[in-house]
């Protein structure tokens, strides 16, 4: 027999032996009352080494993106920058550049894109953040940013894709695409790196990414799919995002508000599981323990009842049992503060005084991983191994 047909033989033996994931639908799913098990195997075993983790890591992820978000867009790495203008700030001094990001082989994607340097030796550690659709960053948040060292890069996902059922950007660029919003403004967060990456003046083993409510959702799902991003730090960002699907509060959104209101942010095979969320393989500290061993900040606010705080540290705690089997314990850390929906002053300053004791072991005065509701009895009775 010739080279090329034993070649051919053990090519589809190899076929033959891979195994496609298997995604049941929801009502064939086993009902699981407590938070999944991420240590669960398909076999009934559970991970005991972390190089097995790094494999059913794959695993879960897929079942997370084919259940609730949708796979991410096709991926290109050509990203242009066309300048249109800079300007110098002071107080501290620092240079910001305005310019237009076209993202694709023929340019059909674009957002508008806000750099902002300290005018000071770098390369420097950067936040990025796809938030102003809302609004740029105040004046005094980016102040605080620029002098304690960090770039900030602001562009709009709404650019990236239509905050709305209207199918545009990456939806008319990839007219096959079925992913939801989150997946596609995900990969929003993963192009303006692809260009930070090619920066001198950018720390590209410092990358932080960060939103608010939807972009919190954005950020989080942004940092568990892109291992370039070494802090990822969702804030209120609820249900979607750093909240829980089975732990609810009284005044919470859950799986059939969200769906019913904004469908269009997940994949249609996601509206299975209203009225049967037992059936869901995970949950959101599943999404949570993929961003580790890289950082994780979850910072929230006790007012924000729609956000679900408490359903929030519970997703926090079972998250970490994955954080501390990698030995990773000190990268993951939640912070409540008083006050309702937004991301504010103290939530960014929050945010830098855990990106410096991450990237720079500067202690910080605040315990991270402090419980605000001590009280609160675990959903989950496994354990890491």
């Amino acid at each position: 027999m010739s080279l090329i047909g034993i070649s051919l033989i053990l090519l589809g033996m190899m076929a033959a032996s891979v195994t496609p994931p298997s995604f049941p639908e929801a009502v064939n799913l086993p009902a699981v009352t407590e938070l999944p098990d991420p240590f669960l195997l398909a076999n009934g075993d559970r991970v005991h080494t972390r190089s097995q983790w790094r494999e059913h890591r794959k695993t879960l992820l897929s079942s997370i993106l084919h259940y609730e978000y949708g796979e991410l867009p096709p991926h290109t790495r050509k990203v242009t920058a066309y300048p249109k203008s800079e300007r110098h700030l002071t107080n501290p001094d620092s240079l910001e550049q305005d310019m237009l990001i076209k993202i694709g082989e023929k340019e059909n994607i674009q957002t508008r894109f806000f750099l902002t340097t300290p005018d000071s030796e770098g390369p420097f550690p950067v936040i990025v953040t796809g938030d102003i659709g809302w609004g740029r960053i105040k004046p005094e948040i980016v102040s605080e940013v620029v002098r304690r060292g960090f770039a900030l890069a602001e562009f709009s996902r709404e650019e990236i894709a239509p905050d709305s059922a209207v199918r545009g950007g990456v939806y008319a660029a990839f007219p096959d695409y079925e992913g939801g919003r989150l997946a596609a403004w995900a990969w929003g967060y993963h192009r303006l790196i692809d260009y930070l990456c090619t920066l001198p003046q950018i720390d590209k083993s410092k990358i932080t990414v960060t939103g608010h409510s939807r972009g919190g959702k954005t950020a989080l799902l942004a940092g568990a799919t892109d291992e370039r991003i070494a802090l990822t730090a969702p804030n209120n960002s609820g249900c979607g995002g750093a909240g829980c699907y089975r732990y609810q509060e009284e005044k919470s959104e859950d799986i059939a508000i969200i769906l019913k209101n904004l469908g269009y942010w997940f994949h249609p095979r996601f509206h299975q599981f209203i009225g049967s969320i037992d059936h869901l393989p995970f949950d959101q500290h599943t999404l949570k323990a993929l961003v580790a061993p890289r950082a994780l900040l979850s910072t929230e606010a006790l007012g924000d009842l729609w956000a679900n705080p408490k359903g929030t540290q519970q997703t926090y705690r079972a998250a970490k049992e994955v954080f501390d089997f990698l030995g990773a314990s000190n990268k993951i850390g939640i912070h409540f503060r008083e006050g309702g929906h937004e991301q504010g002053y103290e939530d960014w300053k929050t945010l830098l005084n855990f990106a410096d004791y991450q990237f720079f072991n500067k202690e910080p005065t605040y315990d991270f991983q402090r419980l605000q509701f001590p009280d609160l009895p675990k959903v989950y009775s496994w354990k890491s191994p």
